[in-house]
């Protein structure tokens, strides 16, 4: 009898060591799954944004591109300017739609306040950049600060 209840103690304790290894297994599956989630979308995200740091020393380039078709009638410039814009867009880079819009601190950078529309943006004195809906740089602007009568 005592040897039987031995055997009963001693099939409780494996049946209880099988329940904490499994418990431990699913633990450690579950933590494997979320680093394996985690490691794919900080991989995204570099991929994502790897080109973020050459884009944004091109942005005065462009910047200055557009000056100089504003300057000088070349057509040649113009189809440079036109490329890269183009080959910007493809990289998923936009521009802040500002003039005329409401002031959005978020992507825009108030510099000076001046006569016209409260609130409104009167002038873009720099443009600004997303990358994927990521602010690269913001707008520079005049904003409206009411009629003066």
């Amino acid at each position: 009898m005592e040897e039987k209840n031995k055997d009963k103690e001693k099939i409780k304790k494996m049946e209880e060591r099988i329940e904490e290894l499994e418990n431990n297994w699913k633990r450690a599956l579950a933590d494997y799954k979320n680093l394996e989630k985690r490691t794919a979308e900080e991989r995204e995200s570099f991929i994502n944004y790897a080109n973020e740091s050459l884009i944004r020393t091109l942005l005065p380039v462009l910047d200055n591109m557009e000056l100089m078709v504003k300057h000088f009638e070349d057509e040649g410039l113009r189809m440079i300017l036109q490329d890269l814009k183009k080959t910007l867009m493809n990289e998923n880079v936009t521009e802040v739609e500002a003039l005329g819009n409401e002031f959005n601190a978020d992507c825009m950078d108030a510099i000076e306040t001046v006569e016209g529309d409260e609130g409104i943006v009167i002038e873009v004195i720099t443009k600004g950049y997303l990358l994927k809906n990521k602010l690269l740089r913001p707008a520079r602007v005049k904003v409206g600060k009411g009629k003066q009568y």
